[in-house]
């Protein structure tokens, strides 16, 4: 009954309590009005849909969890993270205002004892850190899948799609492995992912916002170090970042991007693996349900590696990789240039039948 509780009581109170986000949005400057072209809707749209994102994990967690220190202390943290969103959603904070409080919520939660304290590498004990390099290894991590998952917000129902399959992936390799208190609260954010999702999936009523998407990002980097899996061939911290996959591969990938054309690295474009997708014809829908194979596909090999079946894990993150490389070397974007052509055609037509 405790998985349920968790996972029903997160999805309910997201899903009742989004409405009344889209409301409140106007009267708190909790618009996103699309003011360039990297805006893919073209009216204004409430985007403070994760205050209810917020209340619907957090309630669950409090309610049907012990408050032992570590879950007060993610809690905190998380809304720290949250606040920080919100505040950015209405006045749009600088990048350096943004990292500083991201670097605060990650101390409250390393502060309060949820930690990177070793790494367990194939066929060798623990590799244990100093008190220093946990810190910076903890703040990295936490601040690192934050903006991993709020970069990729960027198409209706990614985030919150992407989210809610990585929260049960992890959920299920935390259960096999007997880590209840990793995978009870990852339960509760995959409810509030799922309970969200049919207000933002496209055409979305509304977005979550930073608000939404940091926070979601920072609860999974926070509760997948809750008891990290224990078996003696798994690396410390590969599941996640397995099952996060696609968006830790986009990050990256902008980052280089943008470091090879000499661009500030926090300069946003129009050119992530979303975008790609987008230009590739599929339309916004298709587009997302197929990012969300290519996150399940990752979140599989996930749990085979958590089993210690390598082979088929490193199969599927091959098959992953390869639908990626398809989508982002598309250079001519063929879709659209057969569309064009068609119309060229008919237009021809036209033209001949007129001088006809």
């Amino acid at each position: 009954m405790k998985f349920w509780e968790l996972f029903l009581g997160a999805f309910i109170a997201t899903i009742l309590l989004t409405p009344l986000s889209i409301r409140i949005a106007p009267k708190i400057g909790g618009l996103d009005i699309p003011k360039d072209n990297r805006r893919m809707h073209t009216k204004p749209i409430p985007r403070v849909g994760g205050i209810a994102v917020f209340i619907g994990v957090t309630a669950a967690v409090f309610v049907f969890l012990p408050h032992a220190s570590y879950i007060k202390g993610i809690l905190a943290g998380g809304t720290v993270i949250f606040l920080l969103g919100l505040i950015d959603d209405i006045r749009n904070l600088r990048p350096a205002v943004k990292l500083i409080g991201q670097i605060a919520g990650a101390s409250v939660v390393y502060l309060t004892g949820t930690k990177i304290s070793f790494i367990h590498l194939f066929l060798t004990d623990k590799v244990f850190f100093s008190d220093a390099l946990s810190f910076v290894l903890t703040v990295v991590w936490l601040v690192g899948i934050t903006n991993t998952i709020n970069l990729i917000d960027g198409m209706d129902g990614l985030a919150a799609g992407v989210v809610a399959i990585a929260s049960c992936c992890i959920a299920y390799v935390a259960y096999i492995h007997g880590s209840y208190y990793q995978c009870l609260p990852m339960l509760a954010v995959a409810g509030a992912a799922l309970g969200f999702l049919p207000w933002n999936f496209h055409p979305a009523k509304t977005f979550m916002g930073d608000c939404g998407s940091q926070y979601l990002g920072f609860m999974i980097a926070s509760f997948s170090i809750v008891g990290l899996v224990k078996s003696a061939t798994v690396v410390a911290l590969i599941v996640p970042l397995l099952v996060l996959g696609l968006p830790v591969f986009d990050t990256g990938y902008a980052i280089i991007r943008r470091i090879v054309r000499r661009k500030p690295i926090m300069e946003a474009d129009k050119e992530h693996i979303h975008h790609s997708f987008g230009k590739s014809g599929m339309g916004q829908r298709r587009a997302v349900l197929c990012m969300y194979g290519i996150c399940a596909i990752m979140g599989t090999a996930a749990v085979l590696l958590s089993r210690q079946l390598y082979v088929e894990s490193i199969g599927l993150c091959l098959i992953a990789l390869a639908y990626i490389y398809i989508i982002i070397t598309d250079r001519n974007h063929v879709m659209p240039a057969i569309v064009e052509e068609i119309i060229e055609d008919i237009e021809e037509k036209k033209e001949e039948r007129r001088k006809s």
